[in-house]
């Protein structure tokens, strides 16, 4: 009798129990644990923080936020690249019941606007500008009436919810309210009125949203609940062993799961040291970071940390102080996670895999695996959730199979905000949030990322993935990163185009590459055309966006 497969179904572990608190009582345990421990540095700002320090400047703007007539169950967006004040609008806004919309840093007018009024904030906080968007300039022309009304009266023909906005400038132009000045509104809120909104809260309730970005139609609000967020920044800081004793650099942004979620809750709930390097990622300003902070943490997307590895300065930084960290937010190419344990001796560095709608992280590896499986896999199933691997039926596949990852438990969304069909597309009638990943779950539970579904090529009938193709030419010594799409093609359907970034001081040209495949791998997997960038098209978080590079590819390949 034929023994029967094991399916490909894990659940995490059960040992440590879940955080039953808001983010608000979390941040107040950890102030009055560590009451002198340093919480916050923040480098470009110049600005430090022990925990009671921190305390206090989110209290006072939360009375702050009070005194506007914030209620719970409101919006507040905040725009702005990372620093002190976006750590003190995600936890004061949280500790009143207000919903914090995360504005992407990059967007423009269009963007903005789209994210105002799906959401339907109430008050915005902005930065005067950041990198070549004048952010006070956007708002203006979105808002023509901001400079004609008194501060926290706008009447908006086009925003009918928003009632002002707050600028990080402390000379703003007219209709702003200057950041120093909001501080002093505090003064007419009793901090019995903080506590007493503080502890109307539920842990069930939205503290957060999320803007999606899709490669199709328009971005989602994934809503996230104090419970989702606080609970998986505490088990992704457990996995690492974090301690008050660490310190960890988030070159990541805030806006982000990456930087919000695993970077501040995480620290927040150990007791952590927060640094912020600089407003966006900077390769230098990060191990400078890193050296004279004695960091011992360190997060990351993979591009971030091939630019750290080729810095000709690296040398120079002393990174011994680290022992671990997270690679995440992309595929984590297996040649980049070697070099990051052996060069910048993150012996104990994990890989994390999740998204946005599931807090993020639903998948991690541990510290005590073997090298093999922090290279190959995602690792195994987060603390308290489920995940499962199934086929196009919706049916369980056998351990070894692939088919689509999903994922369930406490860290699932709420829903997308105010789109219901959405939500219901996404989450199952059973709770499975549906990933759109294709996966491979093996014996011990470990699982293996093999693409996107909408990005697997079938190629003359043969199926091509990906992720698979871009681990091998990292093994090539002149690439330092790939990325692998296909674009339509008469003859076979689909072909297969590799975008090629070299490392300082290699190059190699078309043929060369073709020649260096067709000895090592099936002669259908060898991409037809190849492209060579010093950039990829991305967001700001650092996700490859290869739904640009399709486009660009099509375009070049028909002109040639």
């Amino acid at each position: 009798m034929k023994p029967q497969s094991v399916p490909s179904y894990s659940q995490g572990a059960q040992d440590k129990p879940l955080l039953a608190m808001t983010i608000g009582q979390a941040f107040d345990q950890t102030t009055a644990r560590y009451p002198k421990g340093e919480a916050l540095v923040v480098r470009h700002q110049h600005q430090r923080y022990n925990w009671t320090q921190l305390a206090q400047a989110v209290d006072v703007h939360a009375r702050a936020m009070l005194a506007l007539g914030m209620q719970k169950g409101d919006r507040l967006g905040v725009w702005a690249p990372n620093c002190a004040e976006w750590f003190i609008c995600q936890f004061a806004s949280a500790k009143i019941g207000v919903i914090l919309v995360n504005i992407n840093p990059a967007y423009r007018l269009s963007e903005l606007k789209y994210v105002l009024k799906q959401s339907a904030c109430q008050w915005i906080v902005s930065a005067s500008a950041f990198k070549t968007s004048n952010y006070h300039a956007m708002l203006q022309t979105l808002l023509p009436e901001l400079g004609e009304h008194p501060v926290g009266q706008l009447e908006s023909q086009c925003f009918e919810d928003l009632r002002g906005v707050i600028s990080l400038d402390a000379q703003p132009p007219a209709g702003f309210l200057p950041w120093p000045q909001l501080a002093t509104l505090a003064q007419g809120v009793k901090a019995q009125d903080l506590y007493a909104r503080q502890a109307s809260l539920q842990l069930d309730e939205p503290v957060n949203i999320q803007y999606t970005s899709g490669t199709t139609g328009f971005p989602k609000g994934a809503t996230l609940s104090h419970r989702n967020i606080l609970n998986n920044g505490y088990m992704v800081g457990e996995s690492l062993g974090l301690t008050s004793a660490d310190r960890l650099v988030i070159p990541v942004p805030l806006y982000h799961c990456f930087g919000m979620v695993m970077g501040n809750l995480g620290c927040v709930t150990h007791g952590t040291t927060m640094i912020y390097p600089s407003e966006a990622f900077d390769p230098t300003h990060t191990l400078q970071a890193i050296a004279e902070e004695r960091a011992t943490g360190l997060y990351g997307v993979p591009t971030m940390f091939i630019a750290l590895l080729d810095h000709p300065q690296r040398a120079d930084f002393d990174l011994s102080s680290l022992r671990t960290g997270i690679m995440a937010g992309a595929t984590c190419p297996i040649e980049v996670m070697r070099r990051v344990i052996s060069e910048m001796h993150m012996r104990e560095v994990q890989i994390a895999y999740g998204m946005t709608e599931t807090s993020p992280v639903s998948m991690q590896t541990g510290p005590d695996d073997d090298l093999e499986l922090r290279v190959t896999t995602i690792g195994r199933t987060q603390p308290h959730l489920e995940n499962k691997v199934i086929d196009a039926e919706g049916n369980v596949v056998a351990r070894g199979e692939i088919g689509e990852l999903c994922t369930r438990g406490y860290s699932v969304m709420l829903g997308y905000w105010n789109n219901p069909q959405a939500t219901l597309e996404a989450i199952d009638n059973e709770g499975w949030m549906h990933t759109g990943d294709l996966a491979e779950m093996n014996e011990q539970g470990y699982v293996r990322i093999v693409g996107r579904n909408k990005d697997m090529i079938i190629r003359g009938g043969e199926n091509i993935y990906p992720r698979e193709l871009e681990e091998f030419f990292f093994t090539h010594p002149a690439v330092a990163d790939v990325q692998v799409i296909g674009i339509p093609d008469e003859k076979y359907g689909e072909e297969i185009v590799a975008w090629i970034k070299f490392h300082p001081g290699h190059t190699a040209n078309e043929l060369e590459l073709q020649t260096w495949c067709k000895s090592r791998i099936a002669h259908f997997k060898t991409p037809r055309h190849f492209k060579f960038v010093e950039v990829f098209p991305m967001t700001v978080t650092g996700k490859i966006q290869k739904f640009k590079m399709r486009e660009i590819s099509i375009l070049e390949i028909r002109n040639v």
